[in-house]
């Protein structure tokens, strides 16, 4: 295979277009720590440390995964069990993605340096949790989190308690859909022994905890706008033009939630690809530009 292939190959395995999920929490967590814009050079370095961080975790659980991938009828045909990328390559490929965040880490803050090897030991332990808990979901979320909260602290320079209301919001709303995503693959986790919420708790239970996490999701981030001062709760009428973008993106967000867990149920899982691909998708670039504008605008 030339190395173009390879590089192609590649990219269809760690699936680059979703990182559309959680990039825009990055920037977020850039816009709140500067309660406004930013600045390019620092939009610049996340984009280039998102894009290292999530390229080498997608591959690390592609690679460590195989085994269990090739047992598992919806993902046998993926690139490592499918035969059509080898491990070594990929374990280069992250290699160099790893180097391309410590780079952006790097031209960020120093802070961001001393916890560049936690972040790395995070995403790394990720794909192993589901070999022992359930909770494997809220550990993916967690990882993920380190999207706004890395973005936070690189603009920041510190780690402050604004920092820890992004990762609660990404934390729940990444567990939440996962759980969704794991509901596919229920039968084959029962099988292989790997555990997952849908694996434990049967399908109805799972749509029913994800909803629940996701409620929770709702609470969180409003009070998240009343915590930054976006949505002062002693007179509406006295919120600025940024507390009024920020409700919009709370409402948004209450609804896509809301409409992600109306399309499925137990009897019908049909639409579970729209409710986890493009509802998720829609939601955090609406919920993030908006309440990036409302923190423009306080």
């Amino acid at each position: 295979m030339t190395t173009q292939n390879k590089v192609k190959t590649f990219a269809e395995l760690v699936r680059w277009e979703h990182t559309v999920f959680n990039l825009p929490f990055a920037y977020l967590g850039a816009f709140l720590a500067a309660h406004g814009w930013p600045g390019w050079l620092n939009i610049l370095w996340i984009t280039v440390a998102m894009f290292g961080a999530r390229t080498a975790a997608m591959a690390m659980n592609r690679l460590f995964d195989a085994e269990i991938d090739a047992k598992t009828p919806r993902t046998k045909t993926r690139h490592i069990p499918a035969g059509l990328i080898g491990k070594k390559d990929v374990a280069f490929m992250i290699l160099l993605s790893l180097l391309l965040l410590f780079l952006a880490a790097w031209n960020l803050d120093p802070i961001c340096v001393k916890l560049f090897p936690l972040a790395v030991l995070t995403v790394t332990i990720y794909s192993f949790t589901k070999r022992f808990t359930w909770l494997c979901h809220v550990w993916l979320g967690l990882s993920v989190s380190w999207a706004p909260f890395g973005a936070y602290v690189a603009v920041k320079g510190a780690v402050t308690w604004e920092s820890i209301w992004l990762v609660a919001i990404v934390t729940l709303w990444n567990a939440g859909f996962d759980m969704l995503y794991a509901t596919q693959d229920m039968e084959s986790d029962i099988q292989n022994g790997i555990h997952s919420v849908p694996a434990r708790f049967g399908l109805a239970g799972a749509l029913k905890i994800a909803k629940a996490f996701h409620l929770v999701l709702v609470v969180v981030s409003l009070l998240f706008g009343v915590a930054v001062n976006l949505l002062p709760i002693a007179n509406p009428l006295t919120w600025s033009l940024g507390g009024w973008l920020y409700f919009l993106a709370w409402a948004v967000m209450a609804g896509l939630l809301h409409y992600e867990h109306h399309i499925i149920s137990p009897t019908d899982m049909s639409r579970l690809d729209a409710a986890f691909f493009s509802i998720n998708g829609y939601l955090s670039v609406a919920y993030s530009i908006l309440a990036a504008a409302a923190l423009v605008f306080a």
